[in-house]
């Protein structure tokens, strides 16, 4: 059995998580999906980062996943527990010393996600049912608006201070992703974790458009 730490991204809501969650409790192992205080303003990444351990201390050896955001809580955490792999997901990917508030433009995310959205002939105006909803089922999508909450400032201001950790570390794209296009997280996996990124179906919020897939990934990803 794996046990499984489920990091949301922007918002926090753990809820994000519960069709993978449920999936890997019916196969067996453990999934904890933590709910991070995004929209109080003195909670930044050292507040997630200490939730996410007590989440998860005294479980043995953990799985890390982050999604969105959550790339930026995860280095503070893999120091902190027994971690057998690292797996972001659709993630912004760091770099030592990064604000999340600096990551847009460092990596050319505005630039790549209009290049996409003229390519792919969809609307270039940001709006969630374009951007994240599109193939989330419309049950999911009506159920997971009472989770929805802003990301304060303060988690995006907060230095990621951390070192790379010396255990497997994956990343996965949604090949249908308007927010983080395939391509740019192509070429932001390469050059921060020097690694190919692997492709699933699904857009930004795989999780909840295809959950049986993201499942299969991550139990396969212990197994490598």
């Amino acid at each position: 059995m794996a046990t499984f730490v489920l990091i949301p991204g922007a918002g926090g809501a753990g809820w994000y998580w519960h069709r993978v969650q449920e999936q890997l409790g019916a196969r067996g192992h453990e999934a904890i999906a933590v709910d991070l205080p995004a929209d109080d303003v003195a909670a930044g990444l050292a507040a997630y980062a200490s939730i996410v351990t007590e989440a998860a201390v005294g479980r043995g050896e953990v799985v890390l996943v982050a999604q969105s955001m959550g790339g930026f809580t995860v280095p503070l955490v893999w120091s902190a527990l027994p971690t057998a792999a690292v797996v972001f997901v659709n993630a912004m990917i760091p770099q030592p010393g990064e604000r999340a508030g600096e990551w847009w433009e460092n990596v050319g995310q505005p630039e790549a996600r209009v290049a996409a959205a003229l390519a792919g002939g969809y609307s270039v105006e940001f709006d969630l049912d374009t951007y994240f909803l599109h193939d989330v089922p419309p049950a999911v999508a009506a159920d997971g608006e009472r989770h929805q909450r802003d990301e304060s400032e303060a988690a995006f201001a907060e230095v990621c201070d951390f070192s790379w950790p010396e255990v497997p570390v994956h990343a996965v794209a949604g090949r249908d992703d308007r927010f983080f296009p395939l391509a740019l997280q192509q070429r932001v996996a390469r050059d921060r974790l020097g690694i190919d990124i692997d492709v699933l179906p699904g857009g930004h919020l795989m999780a909840l458009s295809q959950p049986t897939a993201l499942t299969d990934y991550l139990l396969a990803a212990v197994d490598r």
